[in-house]
């Protein structure tokens, strides 16, 4: 009954014309109508699931309070300085490529690393005891049933493009056959398995025969990758990934521990669907 009137309740709420009022309170804390639509915007979900994910991220903040869980301005900026060390790059590089790849400022950026890593404390708070290491047999068949995921290239050859100016850089990218003697060239193969993951992402991303976006350059400078070939990989078998699907199961057993602990809270918890007329 609770799930009927819950959709229903939703849908008309969003179809009003005050977007800005409150939709939902979880324990004192509210969920408004217009925060559900950019739930809906940003995650493409329907307004019963994004109501749902925003009742999960309301239940948290009430555990974390409650646990007294906090994190300090000097782990949420080593964490910021380990993301960029991953990707060769100074803290303050890293804040404009962050910048660049998706409008984040810096202040948002730091936002989002304290919640990121107030939820890790938090998850392993409820979770992390009750996670057991994986048999072999659950490797086995996990690897059998996922192999297309373990699959990837093993190198890329690729033309380094890079500039002290974006714009000409950019213009380069747009426009290939533009020429400028400040661009420098570079070939290179890379290889999977020595270049970051956030690197390697950007160029499986990327089509044959493209650029990947203008990125910083860690230098002050500006980079773009021009993908000249891809070399398949060769079957690595269970072994090659076998510590990527342990820690996969790991994750699956943490986050089903988690889903079934706030499924739980939320049966029990005070939340009120609601609509704040002005």
């Amino acid at each position: 009954m609770y799930k009927i009137l819950f959709t229903l309740l939703i849908s008309s709420l969003l179809n009003a014309e005050l977007y800005n009022g409150i939709a939902i309170v979880v324990k004192d804390k509210a969920i408004t109508l217009l925060d559900i639509k950019h739930e809906m915007e940003i995650s493409k979900l329907s307004a019963t699931r994004a109501a749902d994910v925003l009742i999960r991220q309301k239940l948290e903040e009430v555990e974390i309070d409650d646990r007294k869980i906090t994190v300090t301005s000097s782990e949420v900026y080593d964490d910021i300085k380990k993301l960029a060390a991953r990707n060769n790059m100074s803290t303050s590089d890293f804040y404009d490529a962050v910048r660049e790849s998706n409008g984040m400022g810096s202040m948002e950026l730091k936002e989002k690393t304290k919640q990121k890593l107030l939820s890790q404390k938090l998850y392993q708070a409820i979770a992390y005891s009750a996670v057991s290491e994986p048999s072999d047999l659950e490797v086995q068949e996990y690897y059998e049933m996922h192999k297309d995921t373990y699959k990837h290239p093993a190198s890329f050859t690729v033309i380094i493009y890079d500039a002290d100016d974006k714009n000409k850089l950019q213009t380069k990218v747009d426009n290939p056959m533009f020429y400028s003697p400040s661009i420098r060239t570079n070939e290179q193969v890379l290889p999977y398995s020595k270049i970051t993951p956030e690197l390697a992402s950007l160029l499986e991303r990327t089509s044959l025969n493209s650029f990947t976006n203008v990125i910083p350059n860690g230098k002050g400078g500006f980079m773009s990758f021009y993908i000249k070939e891809i070399e398949s990989a060769k079957a690595g078998g269970l072994s090659s990934v076998r510590s990527q699907i342990v820690n996969s199961i790991a994750s699956h057993k943490r986050e089903q521990v988690l889903s079934d602990y706030f499924a739980r809270l939320k049966h029990n918890a005070d939340i009120n669907v609601i609509r704040e007329v002005n």
